[in-house]
């Protein structure tokens, strides 16, 4: 619950600066010199950019908790069995052992969105956090019945 306070603070922040660098933006463009007009319409670009990315992103957590609350309704959540350091981090090597186990899970099922949702999870517990990204991106694919790029 804090994680969503948190993400949806920042979000509002975002938005507020979105707004006031688009007035800036407009505030330039407003004083027609060939200059400030060049300046305003970069300026205007930055929060076109920062709200599509806001959006990818808020887009993403919805689909990846979608998906979370799926699973778990048909028993499926992967258990946590990792073990901790006395700090309660994540031990490298359970979060290893565990990561094989549920790559050659996806492997045995390439096309099942509930192993690559498994298998985003152990990158995350394995501190990879662009590869979990991308196999909850393609556990959300694969869900969705789109199409799934092939890595090379």
């Amino acid at each position: 619950m804090r994680a969503k306070i948190v993400y949806f603070g920042l979000a509002a922040v975002l938005v507020v600066y979105f707004v006031l660098v688009g007035s800036r933006g407009v505030m330039l463009i407003e004083q027609g010199t060939a200059i400030t007009v060049a300046f305003g319409i970069a300026v205007l670009i930055l929060p076109f950019i920062g709200a599509w990315f806001l959006y990818q992103t808020t887009k993403f957590a919805r689909d990846a908790n979608r998906l979370a609350r799926e699973l778990e309704a048909e028993g499926g959540l992967p258990v946590d069995e990792l073990e901790r350091t006395p700090s309660g981090r994540v031990d490298r090597d359970s979060a290893d052992a565990v990561f094989a186990r549920r790559r050659a899970e996806t492997e045995a099922a390439p096309d099942d969105w509930r192993s690559w949702f498994r298998l985003a999870v152990a990158y995350h517990d394995a501190r990879d956090t662009p590869r979990a990204r991308k196999a909850m991106q393609r556990a959300i694919a694969l869900h969705d019945g789109k199409p799934v790029r092939t890595a090379h």
